[in-house]
């Protein structure tokens, strides 16, 4: 259809168009017109706060890729429902938009600069000991972000974790919940244990029931859904070599490289904020308080980890790492640059407080040779013309593929080859081009996979653009009863072995809670396996056993057990007698501030599951 668009885009359809826009536009007006089509782009309005199209189909999208990692790579992903997807990812942005708005509304806020040294600092983006920015694009990129949607993704979520922090850090809790918490806690629980374990191999399944089974589940034996692309790839770098610098250039380009070497100084602050809340004489006073502690000899690092209220430095003693000038605010640098080693600063005042700077280390230029410098100063001398070049060509390549009806001809026009890749799923291959989340996006689009069109140029990274077209569509089909007999038949052998157990162990639960069957006597050959004050860790057991332990009845009296069984993940079952339990001693202070740390933080995910609910209550959103 789109071919046949484009292929007469001057003619009839194009006049018909026209003419029936006109038609609406008199019967209706323009008004009615821009109604119906303003909020094409929009997924939703939140409070008047608008989430995009574009928002919602990247939420899908990667929604889409966690679950497929999570289902393992065998699961089909068309089985998958894109409107319970959609949904689900919009009230996840919903949720996520509400939150921000309460963040907004309490007053919390983070500056600019605490996102870029939260940045600065995260270990994903470090190469020997510093940031690398090559480390930081090439991560964000597989996240499919720019650096501007990374860092305002990562402010978003520094909001909000700070909102939850504020929540949790004002619950409280009693005494005697401490008390009764700590009872439960400590409390063991003497028991025994009969296991029945479920063997498969015993269990022999006919071919007609796995015929049987494979009829009845018949859709759950399916191909997936994959297709086979063609694609041609431009790549940036194969403009280098048709490039030339001449020695001069590079000697030029040398002398300016070196004359820009400066020494990197090693800083460590601890920082005060002035704002809303803190006036410039309380911050100044409190930063005196501080500087007092530290002329009396307490260590910078300590006295910084628990005062300096920079997030992004504070846990690592205020320490800033290596850096030249034009890094810092000029009040900054210029108290850091009036510094001996581990001499610390007066109070210095920035816009966003007052400082304590210390002088940790000093590096020194070291002026590299031409030779070593020679390769990376030709290929910046090289960029800005192969830059040119590339972007010539990748549009270029745009306009061919979209008046071709396949990859040949722009193929040709640019001197590149067509490739075929392997069959892949909606999951992404393993690797290269088939594993780029948005060549995934475009394979199975309905413009490329249904209307036979190549796609738009596809940027995989900043250095290679692609163009897809689809060569075979291979629909989910039937999977042959011979493909999927032997999985089956395990299946069902586990099953059975596990009911037959489940069966075993019911009848002798019932013989014991009847008084058939005597409370210790050895049954089935094998003796009880007993536990004297077991605790809810206790090592050697199952976690599966020992939850069910701990949620038995207490027996009436002594001597009268009650009786269990739990299910293991195996298909084996465990027979439970529970003869009594004891109630532990008394907490230590050390235990109760413990006890008492995590009922607060149960309490306060409590409360801000609260706090959430209430927004979402209260908050006006519109659908579209």
């Amino acid at each position: 259809m789109l071919q046949n668009i484009r292929d007469n885009s001057q003619g009839w359809i194009a006049k018909t168009i026209i003419g029936v826009i006109v038609v609406l536009m008199a019967l209706t007006g323009f008004d009615a017109i821009f109604r119906a089509t303003s909020h094409s782009q929009d997924a939703a309005k939140v409070n008047g706060d608008t989430i995009t199209q574009a928002e919602l189909g990247q939420a899908v999208e990667m929604q889409r890729r966690q679950l497929m990692q999570q289902l393992g790579r065998e699961f089909d992903p068309s089985l998958l429902d894109d409107k319970m997807l959609r949904e689900a990812a919009l009230k996840g942005l919903i949720d996520r938009k509400l939150l921000l708005q309460g963040a907004h509304d309490a007053g919390f806020v983070f500056t600019d600069a605490a996102v870029d040294q939260v940045i600065l600092q995260m270990p994903e983006f470090q190469q020997d000991g510093a940031f690398s920015a090559e480390r930081f694009d090439q991560f964000i990129r597989q996240l499919g972000f720019s650096r501007m949607q990374f860092r305002q993704m990562l402010a978003e979520e520094m909001l909000i974790s700070q909102l939850r922090a504020g929540l949790a850090g004002s619950s409280f809790v009693t005494e005697d919940e401490v008390a009764a918490y700590a009872r439960l806690n400590k409390q063991t629980r003497d028991f025994a244990n009969l296991t029945f374990k479920a063997d498969p191999s015993a269990i022999k399944v006919s071919d007609e029931d796995v015929k049987t089974y494979y009829d009845a589940h018949a859709k759950e034996f399916m191909s997936p859904d994959q297709v086979v692309i063609d694609y041609i790839e431009l790549k940036k770098s194969a403009y280098f070599d048709q490039v030339k610098v001449s020695d001069e250039d590079l000697q030029a380009q040398y002398q300016k490289e070196i004359s820009n070497l400066a020494e990197q100084r090693r800083a460590a602050h601890i920082l005060v904020e002035v704002n809303d809340k803190v006036t410039d004489e309380q911050a100044k006073a409190r930063i005196t308080e501080i500087q007092q502690r530290l002329e009396k000899g307490e260590d910078f690092a300590k006295v910084a980890k628990e005062t300096s209220q920079d997030p992004g430095s504070a846990a690592n003693g205020g320490d800033l790492g290596y850096a030249g000038k034009g890094v810092y605010d000029e009040a900054f640098e210029t108290a850091l640059y009036s510094l001996k080693a581990d001499q610390v600063s007066a109070p210095v005042r920035t816009q966003f407080g007052y400082h304590l700077i210390k002088l940790l280390g000093v590096e020194a230029p070291q002026v590299p040779t031409f030779a070593s410098l020679k390769d990376k100063l030709t290929r910046e001398l090289k960029t800005s013309q192969v830059e040119q070049r590339y972007v010539e060509a990748s549009k270029k390549l745009e306009d061919a593929a979209f008046e071709a009806s396949d990859l040949a001809q722009p193929a040709q026009d640019l001197g590149l080859a067509v490739q075929t890749s392997e069959p892949f799923g909606r999951d992404g291959g393993a690797q290269g081009i088939t594993a780029n989340r948005a060549v995934i996006q475009a394979a199975f689009s309905q413009e490329v996979l249904e209307e036979g069109a190549n796609s738009s140029a596809i940027e995989l990274d900043p250095d290679t653009t692609v163009v897809i077209h689809a060569k075979e569509h291979r629909k989910p089909a039937q999977l042959a009863l011979e493909a999927v007999a032997e999985p089956i038949r395990k299946e069902l052998a586990r099953e059975r072995a596990a009911e037959a157990v489940k069966a075993k162990g019911e009848a002798l639960l019932a013989d014991l809670r009847s008084g058939k069957a005597a409370p210790t006597a050895p049954q089935n050959g094998q003796a009880w396996k007993t536990a004297e004050a077991a605790s809810r860790t206790q090592e050697g057991f199952d976690a599966a056993v020992l939850n069910a332990v701990f949620q038995m009845p207490k027996p009436s009296e002594k001597g009268k057990p009650t009786f269990a069984s739990v299910a293991l993940r195996d298909g084996s079952l465990v027979v439970l007698r529970l003869n009594g339990v004891n109630e532990g001693a008394m907490p230590t202070d050390q235990e109760k501030t413990t006890y008492r740390q995590a009922l607060a933080s149960r309490q306060g995910q409590m409360d801000f599951a609260a706090f959430r609910k209430q927004l979402q209550e209260k908050a006006e959103v519109k659908r579209y």
